[in-house]
């Protein structure tokens, strides 16, 4: 992990707030309460690396310089 991010490597679920295709980032609102958290295509772990409003979701939280970001981001499994 480089100086610029941090994490306590724990899954966390939230919802997908906005994404945006054609320029691929958006921001997750997590369950856990606090600010959303930005989401970058090359995070997203699943075909076509895109999100859907409203989709439900699990990441890892990472801190970096610019700020919480959410990581290893995939689908919520049905249960």
């Amino acid at each position: 992990m480089s100086d610029e991010e941090t994490s306590d490597e724990e899954t966390q679920s939230g919802t997908v707030k906005w994404f945006i295709d054609e320029k691929g980032y958006g921001f997750i609102t997590p369950d856990s309460g606090g600010d959303d958290l930005f989401v970058d295509f090359r995070d997203i772990l699943k075909p076509g690396q895109t999100l859907e409003d409203g989709e439900r979701v699990t990441f890892i939280l990472k801190q970096s310089r610019r700020g919480p970001t959410a990581r290893y981001v995939q689908p919520e499994a049905d249960d």
